[in-house]
């Protein structure tokens, strides 16, 4: 679920709490027609159907801790946000891997369940994860604006990672001791100096394909890069930090609404619609991309 603001709005966020209560997502389409278009996101990925395709780059990540400014509770999932500046550095991009010009962060946010079972929006091989990381970034060498990328072809590129539950992870500590801060719908608060590449796993291995937002307005804008390796999660009775329950005492509603807790804040998979999913990876046995 890419957060998406109006062109030129800072924070308008189109994006509503009721889109994810009981059948949501089965009824966007109403709204947005474009919800039954060719390159929806998320899929399941059949990582035996997917292409292992020898063209691809190796991802080239670069972040930096200097340019996180805030956390906030936007009524659909918890959201980190950057410094959007042309700063020609190069840092706070990501380049290489399928894509021809660098993109630059503008967001990170997740989504998840109520258990262990379900949570991810993207599934490998018909199996959900509890969460899933989205590092959202925006083709600033072509665009002028985040809103005009929003709405373009090749505008946005999105790292997912799946998270596992399993040992702590320490880095995500700080962020989930900073939840109880937005824990309304419309709350921000100050989050600075994080540096998210402490969220992602050692190895870069991915799959891509063409999709789009896994939000309304659902643009078929992004270019997808779903890391192969996920990262683990604190659920272990013994620490005191549960780190997945911190993500669950999150609410879609406001201080003065009933309280809704933010759980299952996830599309379903769409229908792949003859795309190919391209593999930076060989896996044995499978097809290549000649």
């Amino acid at each position: 679920g890419l957060v998406w603001t109006e062109p030129g709005g800072e924070g308008c966020y189109v994006c509503s709490c009721s889109f994810f209560l009981p059948k949501g997502p089965s009824l966007w389409y109403k709204s947005y027609p474009i919800a039954q278009g060719s390159r929806q996101s998320p899929i399941d990925i059949i990582s035996t159907q997917a292409m292992f395709d020898p063209s691809l780059k190796p991802l080239n990540i670069s972040y930096g801790s200097d340019s996180s400014l805030g956390i906030s509770n936007n009524g659909h999932s918890v959201m980190v946000d950057f410094k959007d500046i042309d700063d020609k550095t190069g840092e706070q991009s990501i380049s290489g891997g399928p894509l021809e010009n660098p993109y630059r962060l503008k967001q990170f946010h997740f989504h998840w369940g109520t258990s262990q079972k379900s949570g991810s929006e993207h599934i490998i091989n018909g199996k959900s994860f509890p969460c899933e990381l989205h590092l959202v970034h925006w083709n600033a060498k072509k665009y002028t604006t985040f809103g005009e990328a929003v709405a373009a072809p090749d505008g946005l590129a999105v790292i997912g990672v799946f998270l596992e539950v399993g040992e702590e992870h320490t880095s995500m500590n700080r962020l989930t001791d900073a939840f109880y801060m937005v824990k309304f719908k419309g709350t921000k608060a100050e989050f600075r100096s994080f540096n998210p590449s402490t969220l992602l796993p050692p190895s870069k291995k991915y799959w891509t394909y063409a999709g789009s937002l896994t939000t309304p307005p659902l643009h078929e804008s992004v270019t997808w890069i779903v890391l192969k390796e996920a990262v683990f999660l604190a659920v272990m009775p013994s620490l005191m930090c549960l780190q997945m329950e911190k993500f669950r005492s999150l609410l879609f509603t406001t201080e003065e609404d009933e309280k809704i807790p933010m759980v299952n804040n996830f599309r379903p998979p769409q229908p792949l619609k003859g795309r190919v999913i391209r593999a930076s990876f060989k896996l044995e046995g499978t097809m290549e991309v000649i």
